[in-house]
């Protein structure tokens, strides 16, 4: 069986959280497959060996940035990042497709949780913040 997709990203250690050269406020990490796997033509961009950031900010137009101050704005990527758009259609859910106004519907977060629970989920790849998506859902 071929195993070219079961490398994993080299581990180096950058720090948990860095400063967006735009809006200066703290971010966490986010791994260079999760960036790839969200912008556009991601065959044309280089990702240099360092710390990647998920900037969370309405307000600012970057999505990522890297250590060495390079940014990644929201024209660039395939889709909306809810974050970054207030809109109710946006999906809040990239695993199963929840929008943000789906997501006060307690059987459709009991199916994510139950989905998540049972490995089901590719988070660290379909949400754009690399992160589970349940600690975003409204609190019941």
């Amino acid at each position: 069986m071929n195993q070219c997709c079961n490398t994993s990203e080299p581990t180096k250690a950058f720090p948990a959280k860095y400063r967006c050269p735009v809006n200066g406020k703290e971010y966490a990490t986010v791994s260079s497959k999760t960036i790839l796997h969200h912008i556009k033509n991601p065959w044309n961009v280089h990702l240099a060996q360092q710390g990647y950031y998920f900037c969370t900010d309405p307000n600012c137009d970057v999505v990522y940035f890297g250590q060495d101050d390079s940014v990644i704005p929201k024209s660039h990527m395939r889709s909306t990042i809810w974050q970054k758009d207030s809109g109710k259609d946006n999906t809040l859910c990239y695993c199963f497709g929840v929008t943000v106004a789906q997501t006060h519907n307690r059987d459709i977060k009991d199916f994510v949780t139950q989905k998540t629970k049972e490995s089901l989920c590719s988070c660290e790849i379909a949400n754009p913040s690399g992160r589970c998506c349940l600690k975003d859902f409204p609190k019941t």
